[in-house]
């Protein structure tokens, strides 16, 4: 049998300030668990899609930031802008080599960023 996906993890200096983050580019929301009281601020936090249309995924405190390049990335359809004026910023602009924008988020994890109606390489639309 195959794997699948479980979870994301992701580990921040600032784990609740990154969960919070990638709610609002995502239109995630915090994940609570029912029938319990709120968890102690320094556990991780998971945040999911509200239709469950996506993975959960788990912003885990670690003390500090990473060294070196991300091992794991996000790739997200969505507008540059509109994540660069929720405090993204811009590592790399789409050019001829690549037809995405890269992104870094508030703790600097890069993402690379597809606008809807991208078109692979083989030239088929994609989402």
């Amino acid at each position: 049998m195959p794997a699948r996906i479980k979870d994301l993890v992701v580990d921040a200096a600032d784990h609740q300030a990154l969960a919070d983050w990638w709610c609002a580019a995502l239109g995630y929301e915090r994940r609570r668990p029912l029938g319990h009281p709120p968890p102690p601020a320094e556990w991780a936090v998971a945040i999911h899609h509200p239709q469950d249309a996506g993975p959960v995924i788990w912003f885990s405190p670690v003390p500090g930031p990473e060294a070196g390049r991300n091992r794991v990335r996000f790739d997200v359809w969505g507008d540059t802008g509109d994540l660069l004026s929720l405090g993204a910023t811009l590592v790399r602009r789409h050019d001829r080599d690549a037809g995405w924008d890269v992104l870094a988020d508030p703790e600097g994890n890069e993402f690379g960023v597809f606008a809807p109606g991208f078109r692979t390489p083989g030239g088929g639309t994609t989402r």
